[in-house]
């Protein structure tokens, strides 16, 4: 199309039974335009400083900067026209039904929608002004400035219908996508389990820990929104119980707390500072190093695959180090508190003592092992896309992730109130890496964290 003066192009929401921008066309008024400038760019979104602002509350699966209209010029002519972009939102900008990629150039009569379900805009000038036929508005003189609730179905107005009273009918695919089906069904696995082994203490306290380590994981693979095979992050925490028992133990042991300075000491009788760096050595940079190797790993082994199996499998981005290397330390996790401490404990005072200790410590290595595991996983996924300051990245990373582990261990001494707030720095830290690993993923629209709320 082709434009001579400023803002004869403009944007005009589709009206569907409520308008988009929560304002109905008035009869007798002029509907709502978005004049667009033929010199500068208008950016759509649900961020305060775009020039079309979308409600948040009423479209979370808008992104805060969606999409970009830019004016262009012809230059033979010197005429104006406008293109619009995608800019990387989480569920894409479509123009007449299909998917933007890039950018394209607008005609007049173009229907851009921000998502498939978003608000919708029509492109139109001044001349030449499409037809757009929309339902007649419920009451005359409404105040533009107020909400008008939709209309109900019309299904809901007339009869009840088979699928209204058995919901489980018509849901389908949406009671595992949506409604969380396959967690609910573990979690009734789990408990009917726990019920046919009381009086069994270590094979509940082994069942108990399994779930409690589930769950943890369960909410950081939510919030990586990334999809793994579920028997390769098994198979990454099992590889870790492996390691643990392996004589590789012994080999580690030897070199980071007889060679190096990491003998772990009675830490009733040493200074903080004493056992802080006996932790980093000893528990830190060793129990970090074990704890990688899978991914390590993974990597190597997915560089050997051919397409869809190196995607799925190897590490090509640091979501992907996040999530097998969180699933590493539940391995860990599991392996240490059951076969290690709470074994011990028991013997000492009593079944009651061992399965206070359970819970806490399985719980706390979501702001623990999986924390640290997790945050160096960033780095090693992060060093697949910068390859060329690959052990600059490594290196920062693992010594992040090792310090932080020390604090967690040397804090103990200092009181809880410090060891808690460790522990909230520890999981920010996870926390911070997944968003920016959301942020940079390659497959970032593929994300089901960022699918339903733009990021």
């Amino acid at each position: 199309m082709t434009q001579k003066a400023p803002e004869e192009a403009y944007l005009r929401p589709i009206f569907h039974g409520t308008g988009n921008t929560g304002q109905p066309d008035i009869p007798g008024q002029p509907p709502q335009r978005y004049p667009l400038s033929s010199t500068a760019e208008v950016v759509l979104g649900r961020d305060p400083s775009c020039q079309i602002l979308v409600q948040s509350q009423q479209y979370v699966m808008v992104s805060r900067h969606h999409a970009v209209i830019r004016p262009k010029q012809n230059l033979p002519h010197g005429q104006t026209y406008w293109e619009i972009c995608d800019l990387n939102s989480s569920n894409g900008t479509f123009v007449n039904g299909k998917r933007l990629r890039g950018s394209q150039k607008l005609m007049v009569g173009d229907r851009i929608s921000l998502s498939k379900n978003g608000p919708e805009f029509l492109f139109e000038d001044v001349i030449h002004r499409p037809t757009v036929v929309n339902p007649p508005p419920q009451s005359q003189g409404v105040n533009p400035s107020v909400n008008i609730p939709p209309s109900p179905p019309n299904n809901l107005k007339n009869n009840i219908t088979f699928t209204q009273l058995f919901p489980i009918v018509s849901t389908g695919r949406d009671l595992t996508r949506k409604a969380y089906l396959i967690p609910g069904s573990i979690t009734v696995l789990f408990v009917v389990l726990m019920f046919a082994t009381l009086g069994n203490a270590s094979l509940f306290n082994l069942l108990l820990g399994a779930y409690l380590s589930i769950s943890g994981y369960y909410c950081v693979y939510q919030l990586c929104g990334k999809h793994k095979p579920w028997w390769w992050l098994l198979g990454s925490a099992i590889a870790t119980m492996i390691v643990l028992l392996s004589p590789l133990l012994s080999l580690f042991i030897f070199i980071f707390r007889t060679i190096l300075p990491g003998s772990l000491p009675d830490p009733t009788n040493v200074s903080f500072f004493h056992l802080l760096t006996a932790m980093f050595f000893g528990a830190g940079l060793m129990e970090e190093l074990l704890k990688i190797l899978p991914v390590l790993m993974a990597l190597m082994i997915g560089r050997s695959l051919r397409s869809p199996w190196r995607e799925r499998l190897g590490v090509w981005e640091p979501l992907d180090g996040i999530l097998l290397g969180s699933a590493s330390a539940v391995g860990f996790t599991l392996l240490e508190t059951l076969g290690q401490y709470v074994p011990q404990i028991i013997q000492e005072v009593g079944e009651l003592q061992g399965l206070q200790l359970l819970i806490p410590r399985i719980l706390g290595s979501v702001a623990g092992h999986t924390a640290y595991s997790g945050y160096l996983g960033y780095f090693v996924g992060l060093s697949v896309l910068q390859p060329k300051q690959r052990w600059l990245i490594l290196g920062v990373g693992y010594l992040c992730a090792s310090g932080l582990h020390a604090l967690w261990n040397s804090t103990v001494v200092l009181g809880y109130h410090v060891l808690a707030i460790v522990g909230i720095l520890s999981y920010a830290f996870l926390g911070a890496a997944i968003l920016k690993a959301r942020s940079l993923s390659p497959t970032r629209a593929e994300n089901f964290a960022t699918r339903l709320r733009g990021q």
